[in-house]
């Protein structure tokens, strides 16, 4: 099944059909409704779910209200797969962690990056331990479950050493950068990731800085087989489209052609890893 935030795209894409089928341009449709244009386009993107009453307006402007049925309840499984997705952020981290874990097991392929943050396959505990407190609290998620979702991603990890899929894992230098967590703690999760290159089943890379980049790069994302997972503030996207799961497996490879790897990835760590190191203990 379409995952719930392709199906809230194509849900989206239905409504611009409509809209074109019946000649309105967005500004005209928004105006015929007494609605603000960015509206109409916040629905057809899937930026804004509609309501009810929403889309029997839509319908009635666009002369299509034969689709109300089929379209009410394509917005009913909407809202339902919306729910799920809600109680699973509600759930906790360690839900999150232990699902994670089962599709990457599953997987012949895992391809990672991040411009801001270690990924969660190579975190260290009191690492993943501080990207876990902060995304509670953020979250309202229940405070006991820090400890358990940190047990659950290092379990994760294990996967590194595992052979029979392959495994890429690119950072940006700004991600050794960010304190993420108290200095000490930043020394260590850097040692870790040196013990990373040169893992059989792993390829690691670092973006420089100051280098450019073929392409922006707003966010960080993961791409497990046939499907991308992009991280927000409030979740997580999943895409499944083929297209646009191909577009993101061009964006790593042409990332990948700015990284450095091998010894020249070593030295941006150290040199990360001897300022994090002078701040954790000045008279050094």
């Amino acid at each position: 099944m379409p995952s719930y935030e392709t199906r809230r795209l194509e849900f989206g894409d239905q409504l611009a059909a409509l809209r074109e089928a019946a000649g309105l341009q967005s500004k005209d449709l928004a105006a015929r409704l007494g609605w603000d244009p960015s509206k109409v386009s916040k629905l057809e993107r899937g930026k804004q779910m509609a309501s009810d009453a929403d889309l029997i307006a839509w319908l009635r402007a666009c002369g299509a209200e034969d689709h109300l049925e089929l379209l009410r309840e394509q917005l009913r499984e909407l809202r339902v797969a919306h729910g799920a997705w809600r109680r699973q952020v509600r759930a906790g981290h360690q839900a999150r962690q232990e699902s994670d874990a089962r599709e990457e097991s599953a997987a012949g392929v895992i391809r990672a990056v991040d411009v801001m943050a270690v990924p969660g396959l190579l975190q260290i505990a009191d690492y993943a331990r501080s990207v876990f407190v902060t995304q509670a609290e953020l979250l309202e998620l229940p405070p006991g479950d820090v400890d358990e979702a940190v047990r659950a991603r290092m379990r994760r990890s294990q996967i590194l050493y595992e052979p029979g899929r392959r495994i890429e894992i690119l950072v940006a230098e700004s991600a050794l950068s960010t304190a993420v967590c108290p200095p000490a703690v930043m020394a260590a999760q850097l040692d870790r990731l040196m013990s990373v290159i040169g893992l059989p089943a792993v390829r690691f890379g670092v973006l420089p800085a100051f280098r450019q980049l073929p392409h922006l790069l707003p966010a960080g994302f993961w791409v497990v087989d046939d499907e991308v997972l992009v991280e927000h503030a409030a979740g997580e996207l999943r895409i499944d489209d083929e297209e646009q799961v191909a577009i993101f497996n061009r964006l790593a490879d042409a990332l990948w052609s700015r990284a450095v790897e091998g010894d020249d990835a070593r030295a941006i760590i150290a040199a990360c890893r001897r300022r994090w190191a002078e701040q954790a203990d000045p008279q050094r």
